[in-house]
């Protein structure tokens, strides 16, 4: 098995964030946002997807939550990108449904190269903690934009720490699904992603 370790930065007067991501880790984490529901978020998508995730962000949360959150799925894709490389052997398509008590969500996913998101649901509360819900939401399109991800959500329930967190389960189990490596060339006619 090849090792499939990515690293991104991004600096702004925004944020400083910093990811390396070990796609075939055993799902340890070492986040720190400054966001507590969103470092647990964090923390879940390593553990589920089996990921070694080390991110660390420094952003201007006394503005609000959305630089920290946008940019951290911004560099997340770019590592995500890094580590995948010509995405050579890879299983390429997965999909996901994950509850959480009340909550389902369903994540499908594509590692076409070519990036789309599409969104479906709502979210019950608009805040979990520091995290503003809808962010969760941000956070997801900014990972496809940059990793070059078609990936579609869905998700519904009573209560939005169960919705995001069912979210962060699928997406991580679907991502493992997708990346797991099946041998020979680039799965696709075109003979690259």
């Amino acid at each position: 098995m090849s090792e499939r370790v990515g690293t991104a930065s991004r600096g702004t007067a925004e944020t400083e964030i910093e990811v390396r991501i070990d796609v075939d880790g055993d799902g340890e984490s070492e986040v720190d946002t400054g966001i507590g529901f969103f470092d647990h978020m964090l923390a879940s998508f390593a553990t589920h997807g089996r990921f070694d995730l080390q991110l660390v962000a420094d952003g201007d949360l006394h503005i609000d939550d959305h630089h920290t959150v946008e940019d951290a799925g911004i560099v997340l894709g770019d590592a995500l990108a890094d580590a995948l490389g010509e995405k050579a052997g890879v299983e390429r398509f997965a999909d996901r449904r994950c509850p959480l008590d009340e909550a389902v969500g369903d994540v499908v996913l594509d590692l076409s190269g070519r990036p789309y998101f599409e969104f479906s649901g709502t979210f019950s509360q608009d805040r979990v903690g520091e995290l503003t819900s809808d962010m969760a939401r941000h956070f997801f399109r900014s990972v496809a934009m940059n990793a070059g991800f078609t990936l579609h959500c869905d998700v519904e329930g009573e209560n939005a720490h169960h919705e995001i967190e069912a979210l962060f389960k699928s997406f991580a189990r679907a991502l493992d699904d997708a990346t797991r490596e099946r041998g020979g060339g680039v799965p696709s006619t075109k003979g690259e992603l």
